[in-house]
């Protein structure tokens, strides 16, 4: 299970997105950047491109439930996950696929080694 903070001010989305490095998949775009707090904090944002506000929730709430699921991510990075019009078709087990995929791209998550 993963512990983190909610990244919610504006200036920490802005400066993820812009020295952050970029992971895409049809179905979510994660941008992760490393910070200097320890702790990993977290973003999660649907553009209006997405639908109406129930759609846009429901990505969001989707995302939400699949980061909740993920093994530990090690500290001292900042996430930002973006929806995409695919996410809302999708359930949590499959975009977690995805978030894995991604992170450990990233090198936020390791393999399980047993």
């Amino acid at each position: 299970m993963l512990s983190s903070v909610t990244l919610n001010l504006n200036s920490d989305f802005r400066r993820v997105y812009a020295r952050g490095k970029v992971y895409t998949d049809p179905a979510l775009v994660t941008y992760v950047l490393k910070n200097r707090a320890g702790i990993c904090r977290i973003g999660i944002t649907a553009s209006k491109k997405i639908g109406n506000a129930v759609q846009r929730n429901r990505a969001r709430r989707v995302i939400r439930a699949a980061t909740e699921m993920l093994p530990g991510i090690a500290g001292g990075y900042d996430i930002v996950f973006v929806a995409r019009t695919k996410t809302i078709r999708k359930k949590s087990t499959e975009i977690r696929s995805v978030m894995e995929r991604q992170l450990l791209a990233a090198g936020v998550i390791r393999r399980n080694e047993e």
